[in-house]
């Protein structure tokens, strides 16, 4: 279940106008809200890394992995087949790209210079017996470059979240529009929707030059950090 963009606006317009500390309009929550949103996104593959390198006991580690897991599960996509051009594929909306595989085999990534020494080699140059990819920003380097397209698992870039909105003529307020081709939610988790209600509260004291907004949402945020690692 993703988390509604309109409650998230308007809950922050909520503590910013109840502490009357300021007005951050819907492009500015806009733009935070992406920022925000992939800050989220990366925080699970720092605190995946962190449960794999730290000790913890049986049940509780399988609970905390599968918990994050299922956070990220939510951008995991599955191409069966992508195009690949001369042995060059483009990479659109891949965040993170997990496997390559062609006719049921994964091809082997490879370093850049590993890759020019193999596909050089009259002996080790690649088949489709045992393919290679050399991945370079958002393009793959594929070889041998006779395949025409693999099957790609990758997670995707999370969705810009908008507050689409209308503007009423006569009361001069912007009024929220729920249409799809309007407004977009947020891709988190539900259970993120407090976390990115605090750091947004946090760029919106810098929005608006409040440094106690700032302090108050940042400390929040560290502690329920610290609530769900204890």
């Amino acid at each position: 279940m993703a988390i509604n963009v309109d409650t998230v606006y308007k809950t922050v317009l909520l503590i910013l106008n109840k502490e009357q500390r300021g007005y951050m309009t819907p492009d500015e929550f806009n733009k935070m809200g992406q920022q925000v949103q992939l800050e989220i996104f990366e925080k699970y593959f720092e605190d995946l890394n962190q449960l794999i390198r730290s000790p913890q006991t049986e049940s509780d580690y399988a609970d905390r992995v599968t918990y994050l897991e299922e956070k990220i599960s939510a951008f995991e996509t599955v191409s069966p087949n992508y195009l690949v051009t001369n042995g060059i594929a483009n990479l659109t909306n891949v965040h993170r790209l997990n496997t390559v595989a062609y006719n049921g085999i994964e091809l082997q990534s490879v370093g850049r210079k590993e890759y020019y020494n193999i596909i050089r080699s009259p002996l080790t140059k690649p088949t489709t017996k045992y393919p290679i990819y050399l991945q370079e920003g958002s393009t793959l380097k594929i070889q041998p470059d006779s395949i025409g397209s693999v099957e790609l698992s990758y997670l995707t870039t999370p969705v810009q979240p908008v507050w689409g909105f209308t503007v009423d003529a006569n009361l001069q307020i912007s009024i929220y529009n729920p249409a799809s081709s309007a407004s977009t939610n947020f891709g988190l988790h539900i259970s993120e929707q407090t976390e990115v209600i605090l750091r947004i509260l946090a760029y919106a004291g810098i929005i608006i030059r409040d440094p106690q907004v700032v302090q108050i949402a940042q400390a929040q945020v560290q502690q329920q950090n610290i609530n769900e690692k204890s």
